[in-house]
């Protein structure tokens, strides 16, 4: 595949992440790369060999139509695209085609990517999420030759976001609005949503001449994902967390000195909340931001999902790589002052749970986590992303 080059919106984001600050740890990063000591070499080389191992056992569970797992969802083999597209793995081209292949063959008429339930629960569905995810990889194989694909995605994902003033405006669910009664807005989906809608804003640059370009409201985005984050300075162990979705289902509540609820972030939702504010250009400096990163210093762990235990847990390093990624080396801080060396720490972590055969699997089934293609997908793009500068 060639390597395309930049575009005016492209541009665009570059300069705006730069002026606001968002870079500014990651060129610290990139610089450090530069000329890597022998203590980075010593976790890069076996995070490196991970995702070699991990890949070639991804490898060996493609279905013959180019399928990961489970075919009624397309993001599960997105994810599997996604991780290969990331790599230099050399049987890469082969995986990619396949898996582009099947996945858009799930773009639908309305411009989601994904099979319509059917029969309840476990039949399809899911279609905010699928297309979300389904759209990011495609874009990481092949944005141009998906353009079109892509461009009716985003519209799909415009037209997904909850309007009004409701208390979820502005935030996505797993469904668009009023596709299913149960449906409402939550971080991950929203989290997912934002991130689709950034990463693929350059293809609006190949969108057809005097056609509207499309893209989210992304204030009212922002302005949802607050409502999740627990703002109680007060709360000392909880400020600045993020919570699932406002009834606090999942991560459960707290009650400040006077009796108001307030949510209880775990980790997932909190690196989730931080990854969708560096998508919305919020300013690093912004409250908000600085509370959040703090939350994430005092409970920093590789051993479990904070405040989740082993639920969910490579998910959140997924999350925790994509988030701390954006936002450079130096960001988490240990109670001395100290840079918290997250990409170490991860990197070690995952080395030590790769399956001899070069899978990963959640010992707790919560969010599907004892499917190994999931999880293992989930991981190689960890790795990726905690090796990138």
């Amino acid at each position: 595949m060639t390597k395309q080059t930049t575009t005016t919106s492209g541009n665009i984001l570059l300069i705006t992440l730069l002026t606001t600050g968002w870079l500014a740890g990651g060129r610290v990063g990139a610089a450090e790369s530069a000329n890597p000591s022998p203590a980075t070499d010593a976790w890069r080389i076996p995070a490196q060999a991970a995702i070699e191992k991990g890949l070639q056992w991804l490898g060996t569970q493609q279905k013959a139509n180019g399928a990961w797992s489970d075919e009624k969802f397309p993001a599960l083999t997105a994810l599997g695209l996604w991780a290969v597209a990331g790599s230099d793995v050399s049987n890469r081209a082969g995986l990619c085609e396949k898996a582009a292949t099947f996945v858009a063959g799930f773009a639908q008429e309305d411009g989601g990517i994904y099979q319509p339930a059917t029969s309840g629960r476990g039949s399809g569905g899911l279609a905010t999420y699928n297309t979300a995810i389904c759209m990011t990889a495609l874009y990481h194989f092949d944005r141009v030759r998906f353009a079109p694909i892509i461009l009716k995605a985003r519209e799909y994902m415009a037209g997904s976001q909850l309007q009004g003033d409701s208390a979820g405006a502005g935030g996505f669910g797993y469904e668009r609005p009023n596709a299913n009664p149960r449906n409402r807005p939550d971080l991950s989906n929203t989290a997912w949503s934002m991130m689709a809608m950034r990463v693929t804003q350059d293809v609006e640059d190949l969108r057809p001449a005097r056609t509207k370009a499309v893209d989210i409201d992304w204030e009212a985005a922002t302005r949802y994902i607050a409502t999740l984050q627990n703002r109680d300075a007060g709360d000392a162990l909880n400020h600045g967390g993020f919570g699932y979705e406002s009834g606090g289902e999942r991560g459960g509540t707290s009650a400040d000195a006077s009796g108001a609820v307030t949510l209880r972030g775990y980790g997932s939702m909190t690196y989730a909340g931080l990854e969708a504010m560096i998508y919305a250009q919020v300013d690093r400096r912004d409250p908000r931001v600085l509370s959040a990163v703090e939350w994430a210093s005092r409970h920093w762990s590789v051993e479990e999902n904070p405040g989740m235990g082993l639920k969910g847990l490579y998910y959140y390093y997924n999350i925790l790589a994509k988030s701390l990624h954006l936002m450079g080396d130096r960001s988490l801080k240990d109670a001395n002052g100290n840079d918290i060396p997250w990409r170490k720490d991860l990197i070690n972590a995952l080395v030590r749970s790769q399956h001899p055969d070069g899978s990963w699997a959640n010992s707790d089934n919560t969010f599907w986590e004892n499917n190994p293609v999931l999880v293992t997908a989930y991981a190689v793009l960890t790795l990726e992303y905690a090796l990138k500068p």
